[in-house]
């Protein structure tokens, strides 16, 4: 293999890299849907209704790659191009 195939190959992400993202998603998608649910509207007097957050735009401190392989693995749905949402 030349100097130029390893370059072109990405390395795929580490496994401790894929858990920090993971938690960075869970942890962006929890605020998010709080943020949604702190709207009026939803207080415990009103409807009670719950965020309808689903997917989320991920964390921009990793790279997309890392996005893509939790994709592949199954831990996250591709909503869209650049939609992301949790497997229940």
């Amino acid at each position: 293999m030349t100097d130029l195939d390893a370059a072109s190959t990405p390395e795929p992400p580490s496994g401790e890299e894929l858990r920090l993202a993971m938690k960075a998603f869970r942890k962006r998608l929890k605020l998010t849907r709080l943020d949604d649910e702190s709207r009026l509207g939803y207080g415990p007097m009103s409807s009670g209704q719950k965020s309808g957050v689903a997917a989320i735009t991920p964390p921009d401190q990793f790279a997309s790659a890392v996005w893509k392989e939790l994709a592949r693995q199954g831990k996250l749905k591709q909503e869209s191009r650049t939609l992301y949402s949790l497997v229940e």
